[in-house]
């Protein structure tokens, strides 16, 4: 029996694994045969879920930031993490200082070389203070780096996308392609506002976040978002669009409290439309 992922297998800053299970259950009421299309695909993980809970479905996977890449590289990444771990010799969560740093950015530099490609999204969550992200070596070497390193490799993942329809493109593109049909569903997970995204290709602004409301009216969809929100430009915007109404309104909605850190928390909801 293939395995379900409750959580992505490599680091994504957005993933839904809270929402899991309660997203489990909101897929048991569609019948097989639906068309699930996940226009912000991340980390794949609802994508992967979706077609676990209904696999004769077609589950269209929106991967815009390029997650296969990262899998496909998670060998290279495992030996890289393995090397750091016999170069590094301070206490965990300790910084890296001096000939060390220099030691671990030298060995991060020779994979680029070697191998031509790095996943820096993952190995920051080993290099870098929590939650913290860096897209490049550029943007790596400025930071201070610390003795997050995993303990283990990551495990194999290899079927995760196994019977996806993969693309990438803009969200709309992918709309206008299935809005058509009868049996779609979509699944919309945009970046939230403000919330560093500093993982993703896209630079989000607000108008951009609003117009995905704009996708919703008159369709079956699970939509996420969390409770920072810029309202004053939110109803601005909703001034200029009378004719949109509210595209919550009959919607249901599940909420968790996400905590970043010891100080600073924010509510992670959930809101999707009945099956009928």
């Amino acid at each position: 029996m293939r395995k379900q992922y409750l959580s992505a297998p490599l680091p994504f800053q957005g993933q839904k694994r809270m929402f899991a299970k309660e997203y489990i259950k909101i897929l048991r009421q569609y019948p097989d045969g639906t068309t699930f299309v996940d226009l912000f695909g991340g980390s794949g993980l609802l994508s992967h879920i979706a077609k676990c809970q209904k696999p004769h479905s077609t589950v269209v996977y929106n991967d815009f930031d390029n997650y296969r890449k990262r899998l496909e590289a998670l060998p290279v990444t495992n030996t890289l993490l393995a090397e750091l771990r016999d170069i590094v010799d301070v206490p965990r969560h300790k910084p890296l200082l001096g000939d060390l740093r220099d030691r671990v950015l030298s060995c991060i530099r020779k994979y680029e070389r070697d191998y031509g490609y790095v996943d820096y999204i993952t190995l920051s969550s080993s290099v870098l203070f929590s939650m913290q992200y860096a897209n490049g070596f550029a943007e790596l070497e400025k930071e201070t780096l610390y003795n997050n390193i995993k303990a283990t490799d990551y495990p194999d993942c290899s079927d995760y996308l196994d019977g996806l329809t993969i693309t990438s493109c803009d969200y709309r593109d992918l709309f206008e392609q299935y809005k058509d049909d009868p049996s779609v569903v979509f699944l919309v997970d945009p970046p939230y506002l403000s919330t560093d995204s500093k993982s993703y290709k896209m630079y989000w602004k607000l108008s951009d976040y609003l117009d995905v409301l704009t996708v919703l009216a008159g369709y079956r969809f699970i939509y996420f978002t969390s409770n920072k929100s810029s309202i004053i430009e939110l109803c601005d915007w909703m001034g200029r669009h009378p004719n949109l109404g509210n595209p919550f309104r009959n919607c249901r909605r599940i909420e968790f409290n996400a905590r970043m850190n010891y100080s600073s928390s924010y509510t992670d909801m959930m809101l999707y439309t009945d099956a009928a």
